[in-house]
């Protein structure tokens, strides 16, 4: 039996999809507002459309991995996308509440031709996303993601048809998180343990609130969780990677030797020593490379940072023998920058780290725990490493909220903006810098200044946050 999704001729065509953005993937995905851009109707298109592109770059049918972070949408969500993929001919494993990196580390060792992550990684409650995984582990490059979009706007235009065979099936698979969980144990080196280390995990609600915890107390640390349980409701909202107040408190309350801090879909981490100190990627990025370098096994002593990367933190990797290649904000492009190079380690100030090493997505646990082994062979604690490392340039950075999609993703089309930037960069000179950019996930402008003086970043902050805010918001 052949299904037909086509329309028949003549039929007047969906408007539910007129209001679809000019482009649809960013730069983590599909990601937006659920019942405004994300809804179970265009979550079908995308799995329809995504089951089109995965068997004809394969040229077969075959297994997708479907994984989900904890929000109220993500049920919804995947089952549509599954409906998709599934009419379309395809086997869907669904591994239900997962991290992201675990889905991509399935993508790549189990006969799946690709994967499915539904989560909005640091975003609010209300926002869900849809990230693509290829059978090597990871994101689909830009040709496929290109290719699935091209197919959703021809088939809701009905410009196309897409139909399927033999329908396939949708098979529950939750035990297969514990291959990612074995995976992250066996890269901890040999007979090490973190028997005596107090640490605290802000879990935030999301998908890392099973994994984290057995994984730090199978190798021996005492455990304090925070935010510990599944709660759509509440994944994100005050905690997690982007709100470390709870974690830093938490930390001294407890007396603990260090924190870490998940996002909602624990691909990306942030550290806080016993001091209550915040220890952001570019430190882990220095301590892991450092690491590396040691040991050589830091090809070139190359590392690959973001335009976001802390002008202190390259200078003192220079000084250790090192170079830092900055991408665009974004693991796909610090990822890509990792391939063309050969680097092993990369990541974003953020907390997403990509180490080769070990893994070809951001993983927030492994992360983690890498980063805790290295302590435990150090023989130090984390905040001793931190103060030997590097000071940071002061660094501030300002969100303004523009609703106005086009606006804001043209905000360097507006001259009066163009000609604040290039005032600030003339007053610091070489002493500082300027990074305006539209967030590829959120309705935001980043504004972002670095100096040696606290003085003229403070007032060059506030100065274009008052200039976007005026000509955009």
């Amino acid at each position: 039996m052949v299904v037909s999704f086509s329309r028949p001729q003549g039929e007047v065509k969906n408007t539910h999809f007129q209001a679809l953005p000019a482009k649809l993937f960013g730069t983590d995905g599909i990601r937006g507002k659920v019942g405004d851009l994300l809804t179970a109707n265009l979550a079908l298109e995308v799995g329809l459309a995504a089951g089109k592109v995965f068997q004809d770059y394969h040229s077969t049918s075959g297994v997708v991995i479907i994984g989900q972070d904890s929000r109220n949408s993500s049920d919804m969500l995947s089952m549509a996308i599954a409906s998709g993929l599934t009419s379309m001919g395809l086997e869907v494993w669904n591994v239900g509440l997962c991290p992201t990196p675990c889905v991509a580390y399935l993508a790549k060792t189990t006969e799946a031709i690709g994967g499915v992550m539904i989560s909005a990684s640091h975003n609010p409650p209300q926002d869900n996303g849809i990230k693509f995984f290829g059978d090597k582990g990871t994101k689909l490059d830009t040709i496929l993601t290109g290719a699935i979009e091209k197919t959703i706007r021809q088939h809701v235009s009905g410009d196309i048809n897409l139909q399927g065979g033999k329908c396939g099936h949708i098979r529950q698979y939750h035990d297969l998180t514990q291959n990612y969980a074995s995976f992250l144990q066996d890269s901890i080196p040999n007979h090490l343990d973190f028997s005596g280390i107090k640490i605290v995990l802000d879990l935030a609600w999301g998908a890392s609130v099973e994994l984290a915890p057995s994984m730090f107390k199978a190798l021996g640390a005492e455990v304090i969780c925070l935010n510990s349980q599944a709660d759509g409701d509440r994944i994100n909202v005050n905690c997690g990677s982007t709100h470390l107040e709870q974690l830093k408190q938490a930390v001294k309350d407890h007396q603990a030797d260090i924190g870490y801090a998940f996002d909602g879909d624990a691909d990306r981490v942030m550290a806080v020593d016993n001091q209550g100190r915040v220890v952001c990627g570019d430190y882990i990025l220095y301590l892991w490379g450092k690491y590396l370098q040691n040991k050589g096994l830091l090809p070139n002593n190359l590392l690959i940072g973001t335009v976001m990367a802390n002008l202190g933190f390259e200078m003192a990797w220079q000084k250790l023998g090192g170079k830092l290649t900055r991408t665009a904000v974004g693991d796909q492009n610090v990822q890509a920058a990792m391939w063309e190079t050969g680097a092993m380690l990369g990541g974003e100030q953020s907390g997403h780290i990509l180490c080769h090493h070990h893994h070809f997505s951001g993983d927030g646990i492994q992360t983690a725990l890498q980063l805790t082994a290295l302590v435990r062979q150090e023989g130090n604690c984390l905040k001793s490493l931190v103060n030997d490392s590097f000071t940071p340039y002061p660094q501030v950075l300002k969100n303004v909220r523009v609703e106005d999609r086009e606006k804001r993703l043209n905000w360097q089309d507006n001259d009066t903006i163009q000609s604040a930037i290039a005032s600030a960069e003339s007053a610091m000179g070489d002493q500082g810098r300027v990074l305006v950019r539209a967030s590829g996930t959120e309705p935001l402008i980043r504004v972002m200044v670095e100096a040696q003086n606290c003085d003229l970043v403070n007032y060059w902050t506030n100065h274009l946050v008052k200039v976007v805010e005026d000509n955009l918001a």
